[in-house]
């Protein structure tokens, strides 16, 4: 049940982000660094239409993500946004790649939350 918490906390920061390759700036917000850019997560984010969204925050997450994640773990994230129950069964799924996909993933959402907050 923790877990859902933090994917649904996560999903709603991630939610809140953007940014473009143009945007390509550095900013250090509460000790880390932060670049924004454009990428499936920052697009999934936008689309969303979630309340918080926005480019910055969006850039943020995104630009966390590009130093956490690959191109195929960031697509698979950005699905989440689409349909957030995919989150629980690749979470639940027992099988090893998914499970290692869950590691980085928790770990990139609690990088994102720390860097991308006051977006």
């Amino acid at each position: 049940m923790r877990n859902t918490a933090l994917l649904v906390v996560v999903a709603f920061a991630l939610a809140a982000c953007g940014g473009s390759r143009g945007d390509r700036v550095s900013r250090y917000y509460g000790g880390a660094s932060a670049t924004f850019a454009n990428g499936p997560i920052s697009q999934a984010c936008l689309s969303a239409d979630r309340k918080a969204a926005n480019r910055r925050l969006c850039g943020c997450i995104q630009g966390v993500a590009n130093n956490a994640l690959s191109n195929s773990d960031q697509k698979l994230a950005a699905t989440f946004f689409r349909t957030p129950h995919r989150a629980q069964e690749i979470r639940q799924s027992g099988n090893s790649r998914n499970e290692a996909f869950w590691k980085r993933y928790k770990a990139f959402a609690a990088r994102a939350d720390n860097t991308c907050k006051g977006y």
